[in-house]
């Protein structure tokens, strides 16, 4: 067998799933992101929620004033859609080049939903109008009916909403987000080209007993739920495969430690510090280094129809670890930095 290479060059990688926050949140976690990252998909849901496209315009404005000097970052934008969204809006957005897609979260599904959806057939003109100009919809893929397991809501998700939208607006171009099984990974291979997903770092990295098994992990909790091993591993061969419909989207969701570690935690997990060093760990596992360069950098921008980055990164492997901090001081509070439980060994340069 061939010695794994010790670095490795790829395209600057971008990440198609990202929450930054706001404010004092924002301007600590932000270079985290765009020391290494081309651009994100910025997920919309502040309080209050980024609606409009002169709220997303703002939102923008915010998050390059938060910058560090010299970085060349480019924050995607991204509209909440509720039940009072403005089709005309949303195309005005899209067709200027400001909002690259519109996310979907059913009401109360995750941190911040209270806004999303209850009602679908309020939605179907906006659909139809993004169906038309070609703007993706990201979803957050799960049900909130509280008969439903927490571990089932993915797959009853694609069965009850996603599948009847997508046959009801044909041309849709549909994200689903952060992926956790088996049944979501079939989906999307069996979907055509109107559909793929992003699978985040932590969910290749634990399962749901990495949560619960020896006493409760909180900082280990997000949403959607992780899953048993068959789906950790199912999610590994979809990343590591080479398939063009799947590709990154971190989720990393900062949270103070004081907002996890109590009596009713917030979901989410922050990675953005570690992700390259987690995610050459796992390829490098899986025999498919040669493979990341597509999952990170090149899938995402041919689906959302943008020219991958020009520029390049290197990432080394040494023979000690990786030291990364245990926590990032934010102003507001100490936030955890995501720890995969292994020793890291691939860091960028």
């Amino acid at each position: 067998m061939a010695k794994a290479p010790d670095r490795i060059t790829i395209r600057r990688p971008d990440d198609w799933h990202l929450h930054l926050r706001d404010g004092t949140m924002l301007a600590a976690v932000l270079p985290e992101t765009a020391g290494h990252f081309g651009r994100a998909i910025i997920m919309p849901n502040l309080v209050p929620p980024v609606v409009t496209g002169a709220e997303a315009a703002a939102y923008r404005d915010r998050i390059r004033a938060a910058l560090p000097d010299g970085a060349a970052f480019e924050p995607l934008m991204t509209l909440y859609l509720t039940e009072a969204t403005d089709a005309a809006d949303v195309a005005a957005a899209a067709r200027s080049g400001l909002v690259r897609a519109v996310k979907l979260y059913p009401a109360g599904a995750t941190t911040n939903s209270a806004s999303g959806v209850r009602d679908f057939d309020k939605v179907r003109g906006v659909l139809e109008k993004m169906a038309e100009v070609g703007l993706p919809l990201c979803v957050h893929g799960e049900v909130t009916d509280p008969a439903v397991d927490i571990f089932d809501r993915e797959a009853v998700f694609i069965d009850r909403v996603l599948d009847p939208i997508r046959r009801a607006t044909p041309g849709l171009r549909v994200v689903m987000e952060h992926i956790t099984t088996t049944e979501g990974t079939d989906y999307v291979r069996a979907g055509g080209p109107d559909i793929a997903a992003t699978i985040t770092t932590h969910h290749l990295v634990i399962n749901r007993n990495h949560i619960l098994a020896g006493g409760i992990r909180p900082h280990y909790y997000c949403l959607p739920v992780a899953k048993r091993e068959t789906h950790r591993q199912a999610l590994r061969r979809a990343a590591t495969g080479g398939e063009a419909s799947f590709f990154l989207g971190t989720d990393s969701a900062p949270h103070v430690d004081a907002a996890k570690e109590t009596a009713c935690g917030c979901a989410g997990c922050f990675t953005a510090p570690n992700t390259l060093s987690i995610l050459a760990h796992v390829f490098e596992e899986e025999g498919a280094l040669d493979r990341l360069e597509g999952f990170t950098s090149l899938n995402g921008p041919a689906f959302y129809r943008l020219p991958a980055n020009e520029d390049q990164i290197t990432l080394a492997r040494s023979e000690s670890p990786v030291c990364y901090p245990a926590k990032l001081e934010t102003g507001v509070g100490p936030v955890t930095i995501f720890d995969p439980g292994f020793p890291l060994h691939w860091a960028p340069i």
